[in-house]
């Protein structure tokens, strides 16, 4: 049996099976996650476990060395982001693809924020870029097929606009978002 992009981001993220394990699993990443993102990659492995509500040795009992905490993190967002696309998809086309969009700008901060420290030559990376656009290009498709989406650029173009967007510094949420409705209103018909 063939393994689908989204079957290899599964292997790559192990929850665990007993629901408290889990939830403090889920507590880990959400606190790594946000610290990464405001204090880099060289953030204290105590300050998330405290952000988490655990011990430190709970992180490091779910997460052995800092890189699979790394890891987890970058492939919980790529999860989250392929759901995404699944709780969007029964929406209007235009509106679909610019609600996932929105979440991929949330992942994008993520994956600068952990990016320096992940293989991005592994085969798990390019599991997760495929698992990404598996779950993107069929909204954009679809967006396009009911006119709403230019027709002379490809999803491969819209993510590297977007992808440039978020590397930019902004001064508030709100600002990043209107220059992302600037930057959509060209790929909208």
């Amino acid at each position: 049996m063939t393994q689908t992009p989204r079957s290899g981001l599964a292997a790559a993220v192990k929850r665990p099976q007993r629901a408290d394990a889990r939830r403090n699993f889920d507590a880990l990443l959400t606190a790594a996650r946000d610290t990464f993102a405001e204090q880099g990659t060289g953030a204290s492995l105590e300050e998330i476990a405290r952000r988490a509500g655990v011990g430190i040795g709970t992180l490091y009992r779910n997460f052995p060395t800092r890189q699979d905490l790394f890891e987890a993190v970058y492939f919980g967002e790529v999860e989250e982001l392929c759901a995404a696309a699944d709780d969007v998809a029964d929406l209007p086309p235009w509106e679909a693809l610019t609600t996932w969009l929105e979440r991929f700008v949330q992942y994008a901060a993520t994956k600068r924020a952990v990016i320096e420290a992940l293989n991005r030559d592994s085969a798990m990376f390019t599991t997760a870029r495929e698992a990404m656009y598996a779950a993107g290009t069929p909204l954009f498709e679809r967006a396009q097929a009911a006119g709403d989406a230019r027709t002379d650029i490809a999803f491969d173009d819209l993510l590297r606009m977007v992808s440039g967007l978020t590397a930019a510094g902004f001064v508030d949420d709100a600002q990043r978002e209107r220059v992302l409705k600037i930057a959509l209103d060209g790929v909208h018909t």
